[in-house]
């Protein structure tokens, strides 16, 4: 698990490819009027007037600048000066794609001497790696490894009179708010009798942290810590496995992280008086004219250019903020007299811009983000499509595109999967890191909902651009998962069925008596049919083993006019009304192959009726408004977006909180957006007299 050399430079193209935005990109797709000859949406006006404002310490207001690749999180003081006060319920973190940590193995550990536990399938044994007895050290080490970290904290000094260090309670008059349309964080608050300002903003194209504090005798600290798998990424007790050197050159300088086999680079620039106050630890005081200026910019290794000054990297941030939001589509709720209306309205533009930050970069990003580590900071691939789908219909296909070259990148890894099961073509992984290792899990390697994504994805990038170097490009990835997905149903009694083992979107269905869920066989038709129109696009002929898998693929299970969970899951509206109501993505997160619209009807009114909402994940309350969306059904559209629930609360920044460990959820800010672009497309607003909506720029999905 040692990252290599050549993955570090890897890394380093990432970080340099994965940028929010080439210049002329969305800006190009400037806000028009709607197809419907209605007046274009005042942009500024609209995106304003949620600008997140903070006038009391909340760590669920935690304020984020960022790039797609890169992300500074910051408490009320613009900066991270108050990081133990938050770091429990929603952790100040530094973080980017590229920044990953392997912990040395303990003595002995071999990644190749993990053992997989067998599993009867359909007459052979099939290898999962789900079982951690008796090598518990390995299982863990391997599953929390690599994971993400900390670049570094950076937070204000702050004395009082006595020389002590002043804690929240010594900061008044509050006043923060950001900036959505120039994505700069301008922090205000009285302290020890003066009043303090704090401007922060991130460079659109570098890695780079602009901060100007306005106030007298106010310095920043910048402190270094060893990298932790946890959800606050950082171990601030092990000072002597890390290293932190530094040198003055040309008026900056430069810092080179060594921890264990990974390392990256810190340069600033400032004009106060840099110290090293302890090892890892260092402060900037004494800056010029009450004003003192920081710009700080992380890589994976030394880069030898000029740094941007602060005006300049507020001035890019501003352009590509306003760039953003004047291209893509729009949706204007301000008219309606529904009282969801200007929640809804928030939500939506919030999404956008988290989206934005966590969701636009080099490979799927993690469930939270750039924020802090969940899961240690490592992607689920079955979340991938709630991330970033939305970006195609918002009109900003390319935030997508940049994470999808990662399956080009994983392929040989997920052949390995595939070819150690005995299945063709290529078994996609579920939670990885940067090189695409599976996990283990008593879950995650079961689980194959994400095995169709990727020929979604390679249609959506047709859709973009229906050349044949578009087909070129994306055929082996479509043929070989096709191939997976044909060789993995097996013939039973005529008919091909799915599992077992698996596990399927409801993860908590028993691994060997789960068969021939709805969801996933839907998803399989899908993915087979698209495969063979991509052979006709090439000039080839349908391929036999998948024309027979999809000639004889199990029928969508039902019961009593309703569509089930699975085959022979009748209790699905009783006994498993708290799982995830997968049934309904069959027809709204999926085209839905071979759906019959009024048994969907039905089987949506019901769910509804009867489902635990307040057990339910983030992105359940967006996949039943784009199944009810489809059907017409407006109302109960705005009703699922809307539930109240602990796991669809929208946080003052915008975030989905979940629970404790994952007060952050970016699925559900992506199914948000991924359903109302949907509603907006289809009219699935309401026609009561109190919706007024105006929309513009929407484009279809799948």
């Amino acid at each position: 698990m040692k990252i290599s050399r050549r993955t570090m430079m890897l890394m380093a193209g990432m970080a340099a490819g994965g940028r929010l935005l080439r210049w002329g990109g969305l800006g190009q797709a400037a806000a028009l009027a709607d197809t419907m000859g209605r007046p274009s949406i005042d942009r500024r006006e609209l995106v304003r007037r949620h600008n997140p404002v903070v006038l009391q310490a909340d760590p669920f207001s935690a304020l984020t600048v960022g790039n797609g690749n890169f992300a500074f999180t910051a408490d009320v003081t613009g900066l991270q000066t108050f990081y133990d006060q938050y770091r429990k319920q929603f952790p100040l973190c530094t973080c980017a794609h590229w920044a990953w940590h392997t912990t040395p193995a303990p003595a002995g550990l071999r990644a190749e001497d993990f053992r997989y536990k067998q599993y009867e399938s359909h007459g052979r044994k099939v290898g999962y790696a789900t079982d951690r007895t008796g090598q518990e050290a390995l299982f863990d080490w391997l599953r929390e490894n690599p994971h993400r970290m900390h670049l570094g904290r950076i937070g204000l000094i702050l004395r009082k009179p006595d020389g002590s260090e002043a804690g929240l309670a010594d900061i008044r008059i509050i006043g923060q708010t950001l900036d959505l349309w120039t994505g700069a964080i301008d922090s205000r608050f009285d302290f020890a009798g003066r009043t303090v300002r704090v401007q922060t903003a991130c460079h659109p194209e570098q890695d780079a942290l602009a901060v100007r504090v306005t106030a007298a005798d106010v310095g920043v600290r910048i402190a270094f810590a060893y990298p932790s798998p946890g959800m606050d990424m950082a171990d601030w007790d092990s000072p002597d496995k890390h290293e932190t050197r530094f040198q003055n050159r040309d008026g900056r300088t430069d810092i080179d992280r060594r921890v264990d086999a990974n390392g990256y680079s810190v340069s600033l620039q400032t004009n106060g008086e840099l110290r090293q106050l302890a090892k890892h630890e260092f402060s900037i005081q004494d800056g010029q004219g009450g004003e003192l200026d920081l710009v700080i910019r992380f890589s994976p290794q030394l880069r030898g250019e000029a740094l941007t000054s602060v005006d300049e990297t507020f001035k890019a941030a501003a352009e590509y903020w306003e760039s953003f939001w004047s291209g893509g589509a729009a949706i204007d709720l301000s008219g309606s007299s529904d009282a969801r209306a200007g929640e809804l309205e928030r939500r939506i533009v919030l999404s956008q811009y988290n989206t934005a930050l966590h969701c636009a970069g080099p490979m799927p990003p993690p469930e939270s983000g750039l924020l802090f580590n969940t899961w240690y900071g490592k992607s689920h691939l079955e979340m991938h499509w709630w991330h970033g789908v939305h970006f195609a219909a918002w009109g900003r296909f390319e935030l997508f595109q940049r994470s999808l070259d990662f399956y080009h990148r994983i392929m040989p890894v997920a052949k390995v999967i595939a070819q150690r099961q005995g299945y063709d073509g290529v078994r996609w992984p579920k939670m990885v890191g940067p090189l695409g290792i599976d996990s283990p899990s008593p879950i995650a390697p079961l689980l194959i909902w994400q095995q169709p994504h990727p020929i979604y994805y390679a249609e959506l990038c047709y859709r973009q651009k229906p050349t044949r170097q578009t087909l070129e490009k994306w055929s082996d990835v479509v043929f070989q998962t096709a191939d997976f997905l044909s060789s993995f149903a097996a013939m039973e009694n005529g008919r091909y069925v799915l599992g077992p083992p698996m596990k399927p979107v409801p993860e908590n269905t028993e691994t060997m008596a789960t068969h021939n869920p709805m969801f996933e066989l839907a998803y399989w038709r899908f993915g087979l049919s698209v495969a063979q129109t991509w052979r006709e696009r090439l000039g080839m002929g349908r391929a036999a083993k998948w024309q027979d898998v999809l000639d004889h693929l199990a029928s969508l299970p039902q019961d009593e006019g309703r569509y089930l969970m699975m085959e022979g899951m009748t209790d699905t509206y009783t006994k498993w009304n708290w799982e995830h109501p997968s049934l309904l993505g069959a027809y709204g997160m999926q085209p839905g192959d071979e759906v019959d619209a009024e048994t969907m009807r039905r089987s949506l009114r019901k769910v509804m009726e009867v489902w635990q909402w307040d057990r339910c994940w983030g992105w359940d309350f967006p996949m039943a408004a784009m199944t009810a969306a489809k059907l017409s059904e407006a109302e109960l559209a705005i009703r699922a977006l809307m539930i109240e629930s602990v796991k669809n609360r929208y946080l003052p920044n915008g975030h989905v909180y979940q629970r404790p460990n994952l007060p952050a959820y970016l699925p559900a800010n992506g199914g948000l957006l991924a359903a109302v672009a949907m509603m907006a497309r289809s009219g699935a607003f309401p026609k009561d007299g109190k919706w007024a909506v105006k929309s513009e720029g929407f484009l279809p999905l799948i």
